[in-house]
């Protein structure tokens, strides 16, 4: 067993947004202690640290990730897909926006505010002509608040896994969530 340093205790605690109160409070030890144990000014009893880590452990165990969130069904279009066949899935999902994937990549997104002003001959023009720009792509393992910072930004986020889409996450699935 590899006992883990004031560092990491500290970066642990910090990541998962914890305050040093938080965390004493939690392992029932007085938050002084927590500061100079992660300070390196003094070496914990095993007792205090094992209370200490298992709290940490507890709170990481209450952590939304990504893989809790997503959709495992990405309905997608491709680059080569037609820009009308982009808007009748649109349609027929009841989506406003898509991504574009290639080779389980994602390359790119679609929306219906990209298509709004194409006129009838754009229709059968290709996705990547007037596709914008990828939707942020994070791990399974990201956090509610690292896909939340992200969605105030961009409609969607894609997750991967060793570069290769294996889900996608709106608003509206953060809201039905928590509703």
């Amino acid at each position: 067993m590899e006992l883990p340093t004031p560092a990491d205790l500290r970066q642990r605690r910090t990541e998962l947004g914890l305050t040093q109160s938080e965390l004493a409070d939690t392992a029932d030890v007085s938050q002084p202690l927590i500061a100079r144990i992660e300070g390196g000014d003094v070496d914990p009893r095993l007792s205090t640290l094992r209370r200490i880590v298992n709290a940490l452990e507890k709170a990481e165990g209450d952590v939304v990730r990504a893989k809790d969130l997503m959709n495992e069904a990405v309905v997608n279009v491709t680059p080569d897909d037609a820009v009308k066949a982009a808007a009748r899935k649109m349609e027929e999902e009841a989506y406003s926006q898509l991504a574009v994937i290639q080779d389980g990549i994602p390359v790119g997104s679609i929306s219906q505010s990209d298509l709004v002003h194409l006129d009838s001959e754009a229709r059968d023009e290709p996705v990547e002509e007037h596709m914008s720009e990828s939707f942020p792509t994070v791990s399974k393992d990201a956090t509610l608040d690292e896909i939340s910072n992200l969605l105030e930004h961009y409609k969607a986020v894609m997750i991967t896994e060793a570069g290769e889409t294996v889900g996608i996450i709106t608003e509206a699935d953060i809201a039905s969530r928590f509703s």
